[in-house]
């Protein structure tokens, strides 16, 4: 028994990749042979992350040396990696904080597939309210994370995205209105439900007891997903 657990994760604050992970665990997904190679890649990437993560923090000579050499063309002397020292640990901060910037640009600009279309699903008259008063539950985000990790398998986790509305949250591919994958309604209600679309869009509602209910409509959601696919 390693002295070191292979994941670690905060319930709350817990990232998707987590999620990817721990859903092997879920006894519909559960494989000892699986869970065997996560926990040995685990812990590598685990002591890979850590290292790199001293590094961009406090880089020592060998790490500044490596750049040095590919861009200073005499000899790398001590003082050389001193002055080069600061240089490269702003690098590291402005390709970080780019990469950042860069993402968040992408999920703030809309881009030309979420305009409205006829084939758009019709929204309910509630959701065109104050957005203030729209309230994302953990429910909510924890049906989010089962869709992505059922759907991890057809597209990237990444690809799949929410939009939070009065009486229901919708989850699409790409963040494209007209990629619905589902709907999942589950606040403000006596019972709860998850929508499903078909190749028309068309949705239906299936009642679920709680959100592990969700793998139980795994096909319709892989369906969902392969008629984008096509």
């Amino acid at each position: 028994m390693d002295e070191k657990p292979f994941l670690e994760f905060n319930i709350e604050e817990i990232k998707d990749g987590q999620v990817e992970q721990l859903r092997e665990f879920h006894k519909a997904y559960f494989n000892v042979d699986n869970i065997y190679q996560s926990a040995s890649e685990l812990k590598y990437i685990n002591e890979i992350r850590q290292l790199i993560q001293q590094e961009f923090q406090d880089p020592n000579d060998e790490f500044i040396r490596y750049f040095v050499k590919q861009v200073y063309p005499t000899l790398v002397t001590a003082k050389v990696l001193e002055a080069f020292r600061p240089l490269i640990k702003r690098t590291i901060t402005n390709i970080i904080n780019d990469t950042i910037n860069e993402r968040l640009k992408s999920a703030i600009v809309p881009d030309e597939g979420q305009k409205k279309t006829p084939e758009e699903p019709a929204k309910s008259s509630n959701d065109d309210g104050n957005a203030k008063n729209i309230v994302t539950t953990e429910e909510e985000l924890e049906g989010f994370f089962i869709v992505k990790s059922i759907l991890r398998q057809k597209v990237q986790p990444d690809r799949i995205t929410y939009r939070d509305a009065l009486s229901y949250f919708a989850i699409f591919l790409d963040d494209n209105n007209r990629k619905p994958i589902c709907r999942l309604y589950l606040k403000g209600v006596t019972k709860k439900y998850i929508g499903t679309f078909d190749a028309n869009k068309k949705e239906t509602k299936n009642e679920i007891s709680g959100v592990d209910d969700i793998y139980k409509y795994a096909k319709l959601l892989e369906d969902s997903i392969e008629n984008y696919l096509k």
